[in-house]
């Protein structure tokens, strides 16, 4: 999925360097992390099983292909930092069922859907430019357009 991500975010006309993902200490208590500056980061010290990195692998170059290929985002503008967490919860698969129920999350109807919201808002409550409320306003406006956005795949994976 890596190597579809770093083929379609070159065809866009994103830059993908040697160090496409770095995997770093983090200070803080998170696996990942994507910054336009600093690019993909998989935090070494958080991430103590492989399934773990695998997610962050695969979730953070979604980020850095929104960030690519929509020329006016703005990671402190509370709707675009949702879209870019609703594709990425939705299209890197951290919510698949199998995964859900490892998470304790027993409900197995509409199970995706809820994941992704309650993803979305435990990454844009780290961020300060979101309060809780703007943050929720700012998931439900996006939500259908994000989500049913799948580029650059064809449905989700």
């Amino acid at each position: 999925m890596v190597k579809f991500l770093k083929k379609h975010m070159k065809k866009a006309g994103c830059k993908v360097g040697d160090n496409f993902i770095k995997a770093v200490h983090c200070e803080e208590q998170k696996s990942g992390s994507y910054n336009h500056d600093d690019g993909k980061i998989a935090c070494s010290n958080h991430t103590t099983i492989q399934d773990e990195v695998n997610q962050v692998v695969i979730y953070q170059p979604i980020h850095a292909y929104d960030d690519c290929r929509a020329a006016n985002l703005d990671w402190e503008n509370c709707a675009h930092h949702a879209c870019s967490s609703i594709r990425a919860n939705h299209l890197s698969g951290d919510c698949h069922y199998k995964r859900e129920l490892l998470w304790g999350f027993m409900k197995i109807r509409g199970h995706e859907q809820d994941c992704v919201r309650r993803r979305v808002m435990k990454s844009m409550n780290i961020y300060p430019f979101c309060s809780e409320t703007t943050a929720k306003d700012a998931m439900h406006a996006v939500w259908d357009i994000c989500y049913n956005d799948t580029k650059p795949f064809d449905r989700a994976p």
